[in-house]
């Protein structure tokens, strides 16, 4: 691809080497990436290809577009209006949830989410005897009542985007394997009650030892996961070690952490602590042939928020994983930003030649014993798990409000 600071000059100079040698003839190209750095690109001419080069140096495409063709693009929201208009683009291809959005539909007063309310709390009266639970809390039929809301609005997203859709087992379950599975199948039982393959769902599981366990069973019985809150690289490796679809790292959030400890306030992207974290475990897995996907979220400006086009900074910085969840606002800023500023920063080849991590391999006891010294993984973990319990709190509530009144 030609970018931006190739002349008219070099292209010439591409062509008069291909009119002197069309067989063999390759143009290196320095351009400036988005970060300002001269990078090197290779390019094989021939007398007929300069029409092409000239071309394709004219052309011009969004940095969302540019992105997509590296980078498999999953949104991060619950909202169908949004989700439809970026489905429509043919750009973003998957779906993500969590707590925070199912509580959103539950409370958001427009009739579709209303209707998947009432349907969620009228499924779980019919499967656990009408409502007439033996407990005050009615704590049975509220928890299957969160699941299939949870599985409604994921229903609804299959039904927008061409590929697949997370969907998170309560996040209170984090540290228990064997109830994390139960409720994993129940999720998949209840979207196949509605036609919908499980091949279309990941279940998304927290990044604790057992929630890795967790997802160590279930993909034995066919069922995908999608390990979430990683702040580490011990998570990833445990991840992919336990054979788990997918993982989720956040690279914001762990800048966040290095800016708490005292780092400095801004980096260039390519220094981000989150962004180093990211290659590190895309590399590991590459290396070692683990088929476990790489797909960050959760984003930071690393240069600071007061410079111009650093929203994406880490987003730009991570090209070419092999997936992003993206929320609305930040897929907005791509679709405004130069598709120049897009290349290619993570490539399978590449990123396994750099890997300097062994491929050790981590039982319960290992795992636990190094997690004890992993002050980010550790910290981060924590704050995600009590966060998103906060949410499934107030989603309980609504629910035990709408139930009650039933």
């Amino acid at each position: 691809m030609i970018t931006r600071g190739f002349s008219l000059f070099t292209i010439a100079f591409v062509g008069l080497l291909a009119h002197q040698n069309p067989l063999v003839c390759q143009a290196f190209v320095h351009v400036p990436n988005h970060n300002g750095n001269v990078i090197f690109h290779g390019y094989s001419a021939s007398a007929s290809s300069t029409t092409d080069l000239a071309m394709t140096a004219t052309a011009t495409a969004t940095a969302l577009e540019e992105l997509s063709k590296m980078t498999t693009i999953s949104i991060d929201s619950g909202d169908l209006d949004v989700v439809e208009k970026y489905a429509k683009t043919g750009l973003v291809t998957d779906a993500t949830t969590n707590p925070l959005f199912v509580s959103q539909a539950g409370a958001n007063g427009d009739k579709r989410y209303e209707d998947m309310v009432s349907d969620a709390i009228m499924y779980a009266k019919q499967q656990l005897g009408g409502g007439d639970s033996p407990m005050a809390d009615f704590e049975p039929e509220i928890n299957l009542a969160m699941d299939k809301l949870a599985v409604n609005l994921g229903a609804k997203l299959t039904t927008l985007v061409a590929g697949r859709v997370s969907t998170e087992v309560d996040i209170r379950l984090s540290y228990d394997t064997d109830a994390s599975v139960e409720r994993a199948r129940r999720i998949i039982k209840m979207y196949e009650e509605m036609g919908i393959d499980k091949s279309r769902i990941l279940i998304k599981l927290a990044g604790t030892w057992e929630g890795i366990q967790a997802a160590k069973i279930l993909e034995k019985e066919g069922i995908q996961c999608n390990i979430t809150l990683i702040f580490s690289f011990l998570q990833a490796a445990a991840a992919a070690q336990a054979g788990a679809y997918l993982v989720s790292p956040f690279p914001g959030r762990i800048l966040d952490w290095h800016k708490s400890k005292g780092s400095k306030a801004s980096f260039h992207p390519s220094a981000d602590p989150g962004v180093l974290l990211i290659k590190r475990i895309y590399s590991y897995f590459k290396k070692y042939d683990y088929k476990t996907i790489c797909m960050p979220s959760s984003w930071r400006p690393s240069r600071g928020a007061d410079v111009d086009g650093s929203d994406v900074d880490e987003i730009v910085a991570l090209a070419g994983v092999d997936e992003m969840t993206i929320p609305p606002n930040l897929l907005e800023s791509l679709m405004i930003l130069d598709g120049k500023s897009v290349f290619r920063e993570c490539e399978p080849e590449t990123s396994a030649a750099v890997c300097c991590d062994p491929d050790f391999k981590l039982d319960e006891e290992t795992y636990k014993s190094y997690w004890k010294t992993d002050g980010c993984g550790k910290d981060k973990l924590n704050e995600g798990i009590e966060s998103f319990t906060q949410n499934t709190i107030e989603l309980r509530e609504l629910l035990y409000n709408t139930f009650a009144e039933g």
